[in-house]
C-alpha cells in the first residue's frame, strides 16, 4: 500500500514536509522551517514530521529555507541516511544550512546579552554540515532509487538554481503509480535559470499554490519599476532597503542594477550586498552554469558569466560585521541588499532598526512575505514595527514589486497543470499544498471549474497513491 500524509506548507506557505508511505518504508519529502515570529513557530519547528528511526530517505526539491531548513534539526535528532537533491541544491545548502545555524546562534546571543527574550537554536553548525555530508547528488532526468518500490527522477522547476519537481514512480503489489511533487514552480522569463518542465504522466499531483489568486507584474516592468524607485529615493537623499533571499532573490536584483546602471537609468550610487551567504551563493551559481538559461541575451552576451554578472563598479559585497555596521554611518544615497527574505533574522533586521523611521528611505518588497512575519507587517505598512525587541515607528516609503517572484502566478500555474494534464491521462487528482487559505481556495475553485479533482488537505490529511 501507497499513502501520502501531508504534514507542512498546508494552509500556509512555510514549513514543507510531506510523508509518503510505501511498501513499509517512509520518505519525506523536504522538511522546512516554518517560518514567523519565533514565539509562534518554535514549537512547530521543534515538533518532528515522523519518529526519526522510521525515516527511510528524504528527498528534497530545493534549498530554501522553508523546504530544507530543518534537515539540520532531523540530523541532531538522529537521522543519518540518504537526502536526495540536485548538484546545485546540495552545494546551495552547503552554505544556506551553515548560515542558518549561525543566524540562530548569533540572534539567541545577542537576545540573551541584551536580556530579551530567549531562544535556543534549533541546531548548531555541527549539524549543518553532517546534513550535507549525507545527501546523494542527482542530474534533471535522471531515474534513481530512493527506497525499494520507489523510483524519483528530478526534472527543472524553474524556481532558484537547482530547484526541482520530484516525479516519483510508486511500485506496490507489482502497481506502478506516478505521483508528481511540483515543489516551488517558476516562472517563465526569468532572468538567470532556465524556464520550469512540466512533469508528464502523472496519476496524481502535489502543487503549490502560493499565488494562487494573483498575477505578477512582467519581469521587465520589474526591472523599470526597481529603477524608479532607486530614482526616487536617491533624490530624497535616502537608502533602498531590500530585504531579500541570498540565493536567487540577490542575484536577479543585481543582474537588474547592473543592466540599469549600464543604460545609465539609475544614478550612479553605491550598492551593497551585505550578506556574506548572498557572496558564497554568487560562487555556486559560478559552479553550476549548466542550469543558466543562456537564452537571455545579457547572459548569452558574456563570455565570463559570473565577474560581467554579479561584479560591476558599483557594487561592493561585505563580509564582516564591521564593514556592515559602518553603513548606517554613512551619508548619501545608496542600495543595501540584505538577507533574510522576510525580514525574520540576519543583518536586514540591523538596517531595519536604523532606517525604518526615516521617511527619506525606501524599504522595497521584492518577495513573498510569510504570514506572521516582520515582512509581512513592513508590507502592510504598520505604524510601529518592532525589531530585536525595539518598537520602532515606520515612516520609511514603503514600494513592492512583485514582478521579481520566483513563484508561478494563477496564469502560470495554471498553465503548468494544464501542461502536466495533457500529457498525463490518467490524472485523477490534484493536491494544493504550500498556499495561505485566499490563494489556494480560489485556485482550488479555479481548477475544479476546470474540470479538475481539487482537495485542500489539512495538516495530517492522508490518501491513497
Amino acid at each position: 500500500m501507497t499513502d501520502i500524509q501531508f504534514y507542512g506548507a498546508t494552509r500556509e506557505v512555510t514549513g514543507s514536509c510531506h510523508i509518503l508511505h510505501i511498501n513499509g518504508r517512509t520518505v519525506l519529502l523536504d522538511c522546512g522551517l516554518f517560518q514567523g515570529h519565533r514565539a509562534d513557530v518554535q514549537k512547530k519547528n521543534q515538533s518532528l514530521p515522523a519518529k526519526v528511526a522510521s525515516i527511510d530517505a528524504i528527498v528534497l526539491s530545493h534549498a530554501h529555507m522553508d523546504h530544507a531548513g530543518r534537515l539540520p534539526y532531523l540530523v541532531r535528532e538522529g537521522y543519518a541516511k540518504n537526502i536526495f537533491a540536485t548538484g546545485a541544491t546540495r552545494d546551495l545548502c552547503e552554505i544556506m544550512l551553515a548560515d542558518s545555524a549561525h543566524i540562530q546562534e548569533s540572534d539567541a546571543e545577542f537576545l540573551s546579552r541584551h536580556h530579551k527574550e530567549h531562544f535556543d537554536p534549533l541546531y548548531a553548525a555541527r549539524d549543518a554540515i553532517r546534513t550535507i555530508e549525507l545527501m546523494q547528488s542527482f542530474p534533471y532526468d535522471l531515474s534513481f532509487d530512493v527506497v525499494p518500490g520507489l523510483k524519483a527522477t528530478f526534472v527543472d522547476a524553474g524556481h532558484i538554481l537547482g530547484s526541482a519537481s520530484v516525479i516519483l514512480d510508486c511500485t506496490s503489489d507489482g502497481v506502478t503509480k506516478r505521483l508528481v511533487f511540483s515543489g516551488d514552480i517558476g516562472r517563465k522569463g526569468l532572468p538567470i535559470i532556465r524556464d520550469p518542465v512540466p512533469p508528464t504522466g502523472a496519476h496524481q499531483v502535489i502543487m503549490e499554490s502560493t499565488y494562487g489568486n494573483r498575477d505578477h507584474a512582467s519581469v521587465a516592468s520589474a526591472k523599470d519599476e526597481l529603477g524608479r524607485v532607486v530614482r526616487e529615493t536617491a533624490a530624497r537623499g535616502g537608502r533602498v532597503l531590500i530585504p531579500a533571499f541570498a540565493v536567487g532573490r540577490t542575484q536577479e536584483i543585481v543582474l537588474s542594477l547592473h543592466e540599469l546602471a549600464d543604460a545609465g537609468s539609475i544614478p550612479r550610487l553605491p550598492i551593497y550586498i551585505d550578506s556574506p551567504l548572498a557572496t558564497k551563493a554568487t560562487a555556486v551559481f559560478d559552479d553550476h552554469r549548466e542550469v543558466y538559461d543562456e537564452t537571455e541575451p545579457f547572459i548569452r552576451a558574456q563570455k565570463d558569466i559570473r565577474s560581467a554578472l554579479f561584479q560591476f563598479p558599483l557594487v561592493q559585497y561585505t563580509q564582516s560585521v564591521e564593514e556592515s555596521k559602518a553603513l548606517n554611518t554613512r551619508h548619501g544615497p545608496m542600495v543595501i541588499i540584505a538577507a533574510s527574505g522576510m525580514a525574520e533574522s540576519g543583518r536586514i533586521l540591523h538596517h531595519l532598526l536604523n532606517g525604518a523611521a526615516d521617511p527619506r528611505n525606501t524599504i522595497l518588497i521584492v518577495g513573498f512575505m510569510g504570514e506572521g512575519t516582520l515582512g509581512r507587517r513592513i508590507v502592510e505598512k504598520q505604524r510601529t514595527i518592532r525589531v530585536y525587541g525595539e518598537d520602532v515607528e515606520l515612516r520609511a516609503r514603503v514600494e513592492i514589486i512583485n514582478g521579481y517572484s520566483a513563484h508561478a502566478d494563477r496564469g502560470e500555474l495554471h498553465g503548468w497543470i494544464d501542461a502536466v494534464r495533457a500529457e498525463s491521462p490518467a490524472l485523477s487528482d490534484v493536491w494544493l499544498v504550500h498556499g495561505e487559505p485566499d490563494a489556494q481556495d480560489a485556485f482550488a475553485a479555479t481548477l475544479t471549474a476546470n474540470g479538475y479533482s481539487t482537495h485542500c488537505p489539512a495538516a495530517g490529511a492522508t490518501t491513497a497513491v
